[in-house]
């Protein structure tokens, strides 16, 4: 049991290094953009290049897990992670942060797929349980670095230095990960059977189905996380009312992550969950749309977004039946998917250059949301499937 306890530690305060360098921009970007000159298409760029990475660096991350395993890949990742974040403290130009984004974005690109994996290997009976320990934690990261943002600059009287500072989670994460995951707990590294390949499906139908489902859901969370307060301001509301407003989109996630492991344990339906959550972010867009309560938009669209991501985490360990071939799944569905949500935030930015307004954008935002829950219903209704390895996938309804 104390064993399970300490990798579980382990395991949250690594999660808690996901979101940091991504959600601290926006309560920042006002000053920023004044700062460095910046136009609304490159800003979004700080954004979409962490979860760009995501995509690109995800299948990469898989391959290296079944060179050197998943525990000493999670590790180095969360030392890149501390590396590219401690660095803006010291910006001066936008290349610069730029580049700071790109080098989180490989560390945070490298943890994301493995961690599901992490969890499968050594949590193989309590899957959904920590799923939301993980995702709390994850959540809790992004709570934090958006709602404390704003008081980290005035403390520190430094956007960089709030920007920088998360890094202290990172390099006390990879401290522990040395002292609990490495030292104790670490299993030698194995060449994966061939039953256990760490390959990407990419010919299998099902993991296509999940990978679109995720990449329409990650598309919408981004949009939100990088332009929730501008949108929020352009309807005429201060900048710490948009700001709370982001804050609130964040902390709601929370009890959603923390109580859908008991409601899938009463109504195990991944549909019906799916279907849920997505029609809690619908109804936050129409209230967006309408300009009616930003703030209990925020709320709807937090409490969808919270229960889609957890659910979009647990479809590929669902599928699969080993640690390396969770890792996998995981990996195209995360890789392909988050390419697909980095064209997000790019194309809201992209819009308001263009209008000078978000109207546009937000209309686009319901209709992925109505698309995503066709496909949603589509992944979960896809019949089994032999794997390449000609073992059953099990279907996630």
């Amino acid at each position: 049991m104390k064993k399970y306890l300490l990798l579980g530690f382990a395991l949250f305060i690594a999660s808690l290094n996901l979101r940091p360098a991504i959600n601290s921009i926006a309560p920042l970007l006002d000053n920023m953009r004044d700062s460095l000159g910046m136009n609304a298409s490159v800003a979004s760029l700080l954004t979409s290049i962490p979860v760009l990475c995501m995509g690109l660096f995800s299948p990469i991350a898989a391959k290296m897990s079944g060179k050197w395993g998943i525990e000493r890949v999670l590790g180095w990742s969360l030392l890149v992670i501390g590396i590219g974040t401690v660095l803006r403290f010291f910006t001066q130009s936008v290349s610069f942060l730029l580049l700071t984004a790109f080098i989180a974005g490989v560390g945070i690109a490298t943890a994301g797929p493995l961690l599901p994996g992490f969890i499968k290997r050594h949590y193989s009976k309590h899957v959904p349980s920590m799923i939301a320990v993980y995702t709390v934690a994850l959540t809790l990261g992004a709570a934090l670095s958006s709602g404390f943002a704003g008081g980290l600059q005035k403390g520190l009287n430094s956007w960089q230095g709030a920007l920088g500072i998360w890094a202290l989670i990172a390099f006390v994460a990879v401290l522990l990960w040395w002292l609990i995951v490495m030292r104790h707990h670490a299993p030698a590294v194995q060449q994966p059977s061939a039953g256990t390949k760490s390959s990407l499906p990419w010919t299998n139908k099902k993991a296509w189905m999940l990978t679109l489902t995720f990449g329409l859901m990650a598309m919408l969370f981004y949009s939100f996380t990088a332009w929730l307060p501008q949108i929020i301001q352009g309807m005429g509301y201060s900048k710490s009312y948009a700001a709370n407003a982001l804050t609130i989109f964040v902390v709601v996630q929370i009890p959603v992550s923390l109580i859908l492991p008991f409601l899938l344990r009463k109504f195990p339906s991944r549909r019906l969950w799916l279907t849920i959550e997505a029609s809690l972010e619908l109804i936050g867009l129409i209230m967006l749309a309408l300009s009616f309560e930003p703030m209990m938009a925020a709320v709807f669209i937090g409490l969808g977004a919270g229960g889609l991501f957890s659910l979009n985490l647990l479809l590929p360990l669902d599928a699969t039946d080993n640690p390396q071939e969770a890792a996998g799944w995981s990996a195209m569905t995360q890789s392909v998917g988050y390419v697909i949500g980095a064209l997000g935030p790019i194309i809201l930015g992209w819009i308001h250059d263009v209008t000078n307004s978000f109207s546009s954008a937000i209309a686009g935002l319901i209709v992925i949301n109505l698309a995503m829950i066709v496909v949603q219903i589509a992944a979960t209704s896809v019949k089994k499937k032999q794997q390449s390895n000609n073992k059953p996938v099990l279907v996630s309804k």
